[in-house]
């Protein structure tokens, strides 16, 4: 069954973009993927800001932050790596 993951970023942020698209292939196999803006959330912002893009895997409550590519990436969703 597939997970749902956040990804934490904001607006004019180009590596949230990269990261959006290493999403894309997990979406289209049913991941559901929330964006959350940080600037939205002082709390996000102190705990982010410089961090982001960050995936979190929403059932394991474990975080990847930037940098991360489609490896790394697909370990971290194995649970391989956090």
């Amino acid at each position: 069954m597939p997970r749902s993951l956040i990804l934490y970023g904001t607006l004019g942020c180009h590596l949230c973009e990269l990261a959006e698209q290493l999403l894309l292939p997990y979406v289209a196999a049913g991941w559901q993927v929330e964006l959350v803006d940080i600037a939205e959330d002082d709390a996000l912002l102190a705990q982010f800001s410089l961090l982001i893009p960050v995936l979190e895997d929403v059932a394991a409550t474990r975080h990847l932050a930037w940098p991360f590519d489609a490896h790394s990436l697909k370990n971290f969703l194995a649970g391989e790596v956090g």
